[in-house]
Parts: C-alpha cells; structure tokens; sequence
C-alpha cells in the first residue's frame, strides 16, 4: 500500500485539472461531485496506509531524481511516517467534509468550477507539504498552499476589501517565507543535504546551544510565524475570512495554518538542541495566545471571533513545541482540526440561513430553527473551552501540565488564556442561539436548517469533537495515551534529551480541576452577561471603554504597521517613482532621444524645393570642401 503514496496527491491535482478546465462546460453538481471524490479518494489511500503501516522507520517512496549539482542530490521523493500519516488523515479527512460542504454552499456561485478547482489544488500542495522527504519538497508545498490562499481568500476579487485581504496574506506569508528558504540554504551548507534521514542524525552529533543550529532553528521559526499566524505576522489571518466560509474552514484546520506547527515537530531534533530558540517559540505562542483571546472577546463578525480563537490556539500550539511537548502540541493541532472545522462550518450554516448576515448583533433566539447547527456547534464550543470529556480538555490539558512542569508563570498566563477562550467562544454562542432575533423581518423568514450536504459534515466532525480525545487519554486518568505511543518513534530523541513529563498524579489533578472550574466559571460569567442580562454588544458609532476599544481595534496592530511600514514604504516608492524614474531615468532617456528629433526639425526647414538655394547650398560644400583640403595641407 506504501508504494501507492504517489496516489494521494495525485487524485486532488487531476481534480484540479478536471474542475479547472470543465469549470465553464460541466454541470455543477459533477465538478462538485469530481473535486470531492478526488479528495475522499485520497483518504481512502491514506487509510489504508495508516492501517498498514507498522515500522518503526519511515519509509522512504523515491520517484524520480531531480536535482543533482556536485556533492548536492535532492530526489523527489516521498516519507511515510506516524507523523506524515497523521497528518495526511487530517488533511484529507477533514479536507474531503468540507468539499462536501461546498457543494451545497457554493451552490448559487457563478464561480463554483473553479472554486473547487482551487480547493483541490489546495489539498494538492498541502499534500505535497507533509509527504516531502525534504526540505525543498516541504518548500515547494510550503509556496503552493500561499498562492492557493491567495486565490481563495480573494476568491470574489470584485470587491476591493477582498482582494486587499488576499494581498495582505500573500505578502506577510512572503516575508515569513523569506526567513524559511534562507533557513533551508543554511541547513544545506551545513548538512550538505536537505534529507531529513540525511540532516538529523548529523544534528545529533552536535551540542546543544549550537550557535548554527540556533540560527536554522530561528529562521525556520520565522517562516513558521507567517504560515501559522504568530506575533508579529499574524493579523493576515482574521482578513483571510473575506474567503468563502468553507475556505476558512480549509484553512484554518486542515491546512495552511497547521503547516508551521508540522514543520517544527518534523524538526524537532533540531529545535530540542536549540533552547533559546525553544524559549522564543514558548514566548511567542503564548503571548500570541492571550492578545488573540482578548482581540476575540470583543469582535462581533462570528467568523472574527473564530479566526482570532484560531490565533489564540495556534499560540498554544506553539507554547507547546517551546516547552518540548511535542505531543501534546501535535493532539492539539488534531483536536483542533476536528472542532475548528466544526465551528467554521457551523457559522456557514448560519450565514447561509442569515442571508450572508455576519454580525452576531443581528442574530440570536436560532437555536430552534437550526437545530442540527445549534447541537454540533455548541459541541465544537464545549470542546475548545476545554470541558471533560471532549476533545480539547485532553489535548489543551497536556499542554498546560508540560508548561506547569518547564514555568509556573508561564502556566498562570496560560490557564488565563483558556478561560478567556470559554468566554468568548460561549459569548458568541449565546448571541448566536439564545435570546430573541434580532434580524430582519426577510431574514426572519429566510432562517431555516442547512441541506445535508451541509449538516452531515457538521455532525460527523461534532462527533469527532466528543470521542476525538480519547486517543491521548493520560495515566493519570487511566488511559494508555495511544497518540504518545503511535508518535514516539518521530520524537524519540528530543524525547531523551529533554526529558518525559514527571508530574505526580495528584498535581495534574489539581491542574484540571483549576482549569475545568476556571472554564465553567467563565461560562457562567458568560451567560450571565449575555442570556440572562441580555446584553447585545455595543453599535461601531458608540463610545467604549478604554480597553474594550483596545481589544475592539485589535490593538491597532494594522494601524501601527501601516504608520512604520506601508506609509514609509508608499513615501519612498512615490519618491523613485517620481524623482528618481520619471524625471531621472526617464529625462535622461526621453532626452537622448528628444535631441535629434529637435534636430531634424531644424535641418528639414532646409529642403524648400528651390533650385535656386540648392545651386547655392552646393557652391557652398565646395568651398568648404576646397577650403579643408587647403589647410589640411
């Protein structure tokens, strides 16, 4: 079955190409039934691979040779491991629900063929990203899923704000990108190869705090920051949600964003034997997670406040790679790929029922006329706040236990972070589903159920947002951990340098139980506010307090890149343009051309036709003429 590997990206890219060049001459309901076919197919592949797979070695598929320059060889070839089979389940799994979705959600879009074409190129690169067995495979699909978000977040690039949206992500993914590729040229004048069988047993043979190592580890870590939306590069992400909603579904949990996380657990050799660099990522991640949770408290588009949770749980990701706890991070990205999925499509739900209506202030009382939407929902919220024994309870909790263990401090500002997400995660439930309407007569009359193109995925992946934690249940709670077990052969040697987690049973019990009550106390604050005060957030127009119009702003972090970077830049580039090329450049340019045309204006006054003036222009000539060979001589 491992030999057939080559087959999981291939399926979506002929998808690709089908939806691509039919988008203008099939019907509709065949390019959406082509596109997730071609990506459920994957799955089915990707299946039966993990139910084979038993080594404890990656597998190496090589396909052809294709870079040979001296002592370099890069094949194009694939690795198959714990790590890349998980995550192709996730990609395509989770990838195949949310075609699925599409179909009846981009139903009425002019566009629908070449929606879905993009969509499948999407899984194509994403794909191609886990399945290299270098870093320039990893590189190539690393490229592919950014050009593809740019297609897809200015998917309806008539509108201006769109299209800026989708310039915005390709440009600060860029600059992250930047800080990758230069990595990836330092790994290869170091290792001289970028082989991951090649690069990470020759960085075991290094020191810890190795000056090189920290370097690569800093520069990949940069290139993490844009793909996976952390300090500074993160506010592309909340603008990605001009994209469709399935797009942002896409995106924010099986793809694009999980990459950065993926890319230093398959590195994490490296990583484990660079501690500033781990003590950065911890820093960063958490600082990312708490100022997106307070961004998220306040914003009131539904699909702003899930890009910024999104944000805010990629912080903890992060947190948990900085502080060794590999794992755990990765149960989170897992976790958070089946509840994230669910709350983005669950929002589609109810904006195709709204009328395309985004703004929670002009929902509420929906729990009754979308009750299929409602339940899975409030299970994908019940997850990521963290409540036993759904899904992000186990996965979150490892997390903090592992950052308990490495930095109280760090833990306090943590399980604070988690406390805010419960409450703006069931802030925008109880807007959303409880109190009255607070729509439109039309939208009133338009609000109904979802078709079940659109709830069947919801409920599948609720499902996966209760039972998906039970695969990484803790000793403490008398579970096996399987996902530690399954994954220990990738983390093996970070694992013996760095050390297992050592806390009693006892003191995780009391990490839980301060963060479960937290989270219920949170929740409780929650509905207080908002179900029994009926408080409805306040009108753009209205004044607000100091620090919610902080939070409110997004800390005017778009504001303070434009006044250091975008208004310096647009000054400078309007100086070249009109000092240094229209009058420089082209002056000189337009001026060596302009002199003989003057020229030739005046010499052609001469020919005047009179025969007269050419007996007198020739006698001229020969005077001259007689008259340089007289004093020549």
């Amino acid at each position: 079955m491992i030999d057939l590997v080559w087959l999981i990206p291939l399926f979506p890219f002929i998808g690709f190409l089908i939806c691509g060049l039919g988008r203008n001459v099939l019907p509709k309901a065949l390019l959406g039934g082509i596109a997730s076919l071609a990506v459920i197919a994957s799955f089915a592949v990707s299946l039966g691979i993990f139910l084979q797979f038993d080594a404890k070695t990656a597998a190496v598929v090589n396909l052809f040779d294709w870079i040979n320059v001296g002592t370099i060889n890069i094949p194009f070839a694939f690795q198959i491991d714990q790590l890349s089979i998980l995550m192709l389940l996730i990609i395509t799994g989770i990838g195949s629900l949310i075609h699925i979705y599409s179909t009846a959600y981009m139903s009425h879009d002019a566009g629908f063929g070449k929606f879905f074409s993009y969509l499948n190129l999407f899984v194509f690169f994403m794909l191609l990203l886990v399945l290299g067995e270098n870093y320039i495979i990893m590189f190539i699909g690393w490229e592919g899923v950014g050009l593809c978000s740019y297609l897809l977040i200015g998917f309806w690039y008539t509108n201006g704000e769109y299209a800026d949206a989708a310039k915005k992500a390709f440009i600060m993914n860029r600059i992250g990108d930047l800080g990758f590729l230069i990595g990836v040229f330092v790994i290869i004048a170091t290792f001289g190869s970028s082989s991951f069988s090649a690069v990470f047993p020759q960085a075991q043979a290094l020191v810890s705090g190795d000056t090189t190592l920290t370097l690569i580890t800093i520069l990949l870590f940069i290139g993490a920051t844009g793909k996976s939306a952390q300090l500074p590069l993160f506010t592309w992400l909340p603008d990605a949600m001009a994209g469709p909603t399935p797009v942002s579904a896409l995106i924010h949990a099986a793809t694009m964003v999980t990459a950065g996380i993926y890319m230093i657990a398959r590195s994490n050799i490296l990583f484990s034997l660079s501690p500033v660099t781990m003590s950065i990522i911890a820093v960063v991640g958490l600082a990312t997670a708490i100022i997106a949770a307070i961004i998220a408290l306040t914003q009131t588009d539904i699909k702003k406040v899930l890009a910024y949770s999104t944000v805010s749980q990629l912080g903890y990701m992060f947190l948990g790679l900085g502080v060794g706890a590999y794992t755990g991070a990765f149960f989170h990205v897992l976790t958070h790929a089946f509840f994230k999925a669910l709350l983005f499509l669950g929002a589609g739900s109810v904006i195709h029922a709204m009328s395309n209506e985004q703004d929670m202030r002009n929902m509420g009382g929906l729990r009754k006329k979308l009750p299929t939407t409602f339940i899975t929902m409030l299970a994908g919220t019940i997850a990521i706040s963290g409540l036993p024994p759904f899904a992000g309870f186990f996965s979150k909790d490892e997390i903090l236990a592992h950052v308990f263990e490495h930095n109280v401090v760090l833990w306090v500002i943590g399980v604070l972070g988690a406390l805010l997400t419960a409450f703006y995660m069931f802030r925008m439930m109880f807007l959303t589903f409880w109190g009255s309407f607070r729509g439109t007569e039309e939208q009133k009359h338009h609000l109904h159920e979802s078709p079940a193109a659109m709830t069947i995925p919801l409920i599948v992946l609720a499902i996966l947002s209760v039972v998906g934690g039970f695969i990484g249940v803790p000793e403490a709670l008398h579970g096996s951990h399987w996902l530690a077990n399954y994954l220990s052969p990738i983390f093996e040697a970070s694992n013996s340098r760095l050390g297992e987690l050592s806390l009693s049973h006892a003191t995780e019990y009391a990490l839980m139980a301060v963060s479960v009550v937290g989270v219920i106390i949170a929740i409780a604050i929650a509905y207080v506010k908002y179900v029994k005060n009926g408080h409805v957030p306040l009108a753009d127009s209205e004044a607000r307090p100091a620090l919610a119009k902080l939070s409110y702003h997004k800390f005017y972090f778009d504001e303070f890149y434009a006044a250091l970077i975008t208004k310096p830049l647009d000054a400078l580039s309007g100086f070249f343009y009109k000092t240094v090329d229209k009058l420089g450049i082209d002056g000189i340019v337009n001026g060596v051309s302009k002199a003989p045309v003057e020229a030739s204006k005046g010499f052609r006054l001469l020919q005047t036709g009179n025969v007269g003036f050419y007996i007198f222009a020739m006698v001229i000539g020969i005077i001259a003429v007689l008259a340089y060979s007289f004093f020549k001589f």
